[in-house]
């Protein structure tokens, strides 16, 4: 598939288990990588607390997630999407329900959950940033962005940096 042949969806919702770590990268990658033209919300299973190292390993990117708050499903039950994307399979279950009777394409993306890594502070956000380069680059993949090398001009590939 180029990247013209894709076709974005209007709405997109991500979903893992509490929303508090994968979910949320997705979503703040894919308002980056598409401002005004992709709606994206994230939600879980339930809704579990902020995560201070979603904030920072975001941050890198230039990337605000200071202000996410968790919801869940239920939280969006009024709502409506084109895609869903799961990176559990806890969430990737509970979509399926709540998609059920509309055209909502139902995605799985199994990607590990970093929050259950060591306590060591380097460790834990070793792995944050692994889990949100997982995802922006599945994200680049399915949505037709070519990938940059590094150092190959534009910003970290197509994701806006701060000033």
């Amino acid at each position: 598939m180029t990247p013209s042949d894709v076709v974005l969806p209007g709405t997109v919702l991500f979903a893992c288990t509490h929303n508090m770590i994968r979910s949320p990268m997705a979503e703040g990658l894919m308002k980056s990588l598409f401002p005004n033209t992709v709606f994206a919300d994230s939600c879980g299973i339930s809704a579990g607390v902020p995560d201070g190292f979603v904030i920072n390993v975001m941050n890198e990117l230039g990337i605000d997630m200071s202000n996410h708050q968790p919801k869940s499903f239920a939280d969006l039950e009024d709502e409506y999407f084109d895609l869903i994307i799961c990176f559990s399979d806890v969430s990737h279950e509970e979509a399926k329900t709540f998609a059920e009777g509309k055209s909502t394409e139902v995605e799985h993306w199994p990607v590990f959950d970093s929050g259950l890594v060591s306590d060591n502070r380097d460790e834990r956000l070793n792995a944050y940033r692994l889990v949100r380069d997982i995802i922006l680059d599945r994200l680049k993949t399915r949505f037709g962005i070519e990938s940059q090398p590094p150092g190959a001009g534009g910003n970290s590939g197509g994701v806006e940096q701060k000033a």
